[in-house]
């Protein structure tokens, strides 16, 4: 359990935590008491206190006796990260490191030997991490800050150190894998969507390489005094496009950053771009984790239908970190020349451009691009010989079996009634209109999604004739027919006919076996059971099948809750 020093730790945090951060800072705790090792993704946008629950992990980590190693994929972001968690742990005794290329060999030598003897707890790097003279004395968690930027295959290596490793994930928007094994209960989750305060939404805009709508977006920023990032990743014509931002804007100041300069020019540049002694950062996506600069309020990509979704969210969240309004322009070819993909992302980004929008990202990118394999190399990718649906039940079916549960009976109940029942065109006369009422009424799970679709029916297009009542109640009848596992419903002459999906051993099952049985005794003129197990009701003279199956079936519905 946390000691004394954790508690105390948590009052020094300078700021109030959102109801989502505590709740997410106390999964990771819990988490990391237990036998079973932690594997949680934790899911919240940029500014939204990711690195808090970090630090939190990593001194629980620490005063329990463990090392900490935090993999990050830029030297940007490790640099960043080190300052944030040394001034957060300088009043304790546990010892932070980073490493990465902005340490000479000599440092990073120290480091290695550190780590070795269990003098160092925490350790901040970037991919330098995951080489093999990395030897830790005792490395009980491994933090993984934006891992959409990082491979199986590096992930991999980090639990290669060690068998029995607790590993907490962060990330604004998560690979289709990493969101689909959360999803599916493999890996637990928890999602911060408390924006800070004041957060505005990031303005989006999608231009073609437009010289005057380029030089007009920079202009308008720099006149209320804010700076501009310009993203061009494509190192050989940097250079080009750097004479061209001085050419249309002569009056800014341009540095130009990229992963390729040495490591002493790459920090002078990023830090006179923090210092304003530059208006405009034109560069790579370097600058993609990392910089948090409140007075960068315009961001322009260039070849933005080039990147992916995950990358395109993060870049436009380099802006909008203050109370000003931010803008962001996606510079692309003609939305015809675009690839089905390319459109599809950009549409998304268009649409949401609400602070916390990542998890909905994620969830829309599991939809372009697939959920990849669990055990293989893949990231993303489509199940073509399984089908999705199919892969998420045996998915679901897993899990189930593996946590003790019973597993779920699936079956598409199939109900055949001598009733009219359809919308007539008089009632609906556009057909797309009256196929998709049958395909909402055909997928209801419940009644209140049926009273949802009854309710706009008769808002929309006037009182339910007739023809469309049976539809709707038969749409109800398939509700209760899945709750009390019946596969089959079927009228033949003046009798209906229930037969019974699988039943297990299970509670519930053995209630409703029970209940029919009941109902039999008390009814045996109108019910009786076949020998093979079906229950056949007989109807009444000028009754209505679709009321006298409801009232058979709410009374097995009901015996289930006795």
């Amino acid at each position: 359990k946390p000691s004394d020093d954790f508690f105390k730790f948590r009052q020094d945090f300078p700021f109030e935590e959102t109801p989502d951060q505590r709740q997410a800072i106390d999964a990771v705790i819990l988490d990391m008491t237990k036998s079973k090792c932690m594997d949680r993704l934790v899911c919240g946008d940029v500014g939204f206190g990711k690195t808090e629950i970090a630090i939190r992990a990593a001194f629980k980590a620490a005063c329990d006796g463990k090392q900490t190693a935090v993999l990050v994929p830029t030297t940007i972001l490790a640099q960043q990260h080190f300052l944030t968690f040394s001034r957060r742990l300088a009043p304790y005794p546990a010892r932070v490191e980073s490493l990465s290329r902005f340490r000479t060999k000599a440092e990073q030598k120290a480091v290695l030997e550190g780590l070795a003897s269990g003098k160092i707890d925490i350790v901040i790097g970037t991919h330098r991490l995951l080489q093999k003279d990395i030897a830790f004395k005792d490395l009980g968690l491994i933090v993984i800050d934006e891992e959409h930027r990082f491979g199986v295959a590096h992930k991999e290596r980090l639990k290669q150190l060690k068998k029995n490793i607790d590993c907490l994930t962060l990330t604004a928007t998560p690979i289709p894998r990493t969101l689909q094994m959360s999803l599916a209960s493999i890996r637990e989750l928890s999602i911060i969507n408390t924006p800070p305060q004041d957060r505005l939404a990031i303005k989006t805009h999608i231009i073609g390489f437009d010289e005057t709508a380029i030089a007009e977006a920079i202009e308008r920023e720099l006149s209320r005094d804010g700076q501009v990032f310009f993203v061009h990743n494509r190192v050989q014509s940097i250079a080009a496009m750097e004479e061209f931002l001085r050419r249309i804007c002569p009056q800014a100041r341009v540095a130009v950053a990229h992963g390729q300069m040495k490591e002493g020019e790459l920090e002078k540049k990023m830090d006179g771009f923090i210092n304003r002694r530059f208006d405009i950062l034109l560069s790579t996506t370097i600058i993609e984790s990392g910089l948090d600069i409140p007075t960068a309020n315009t961001i322009i990509i260039n070849r933005a239908d080039r990147f992916g979704l995950a990358e395109l969210y993060q870049l436009r969240g380099r802006v909008g970190r203050s109370k000003h309004k931010a803008y962001a322009y996606f510079i692309c070819p003609a939305f015809t020349e675009l690839t089905s993909d390319a459109q599809k992302r950009i549409d998304v980004l268009r649409e949401l451009s609400e602070p916390g929008s990542g998890f909905k990202i994620a969830t829309y990118d599991l939809e372009i691009r697939g959920a990849g394999e669990l055990l293989g190399a893949s990231q993303s990718g489509q199940l073509a010989e399984v089908g999705f649906e199919m892969y998420a039940e045996l998915l679901e079916d897993a899990v189930r079996e593996l946590k003790g549960e019973q597993p779920v009976v699936r079956f598409e109940p199939e109900i055949n009634l001598k009733v009219s029942q359809y919308i007539p065109e008089e009632y609906i006369p556009d057909a797309r209109h009256r196929l998709s009422f049958y395909k909402r009424l055909a997928s209801a799970q419940t009644d209140e999604d049926i009273d949802i679709i009854s309710d706009e029916l008769t808002d929309r297009f006037g009182p339910l004739p007739g023809l469309v009542e049976n539809l709707v109640h038969t749409a109800g009848l398939r509700t209760l027919l899945r709750k009390i596992f019946v596969k089959d419903l079927t009228q033949r002459a003046d009798r209906l006919y229930f037969t019974f999906a699988g039943l297990d051993a299970s509670a519930h099952c053995e209630k409703i076996i029970a209940k029919a049985v009941l109902m039999v005794k008390n009814e045996p003129r109108r019910l009786r059971l076949s020998p093979d197990g079906k229950l056949i009701m007989q109807l009444a003279k000028d009754a209505s099948p679709i009321t006298e199956a409801r009232y058979v079936l709410k009374e097995l519905e009901n015996g289930c809750y006795i």
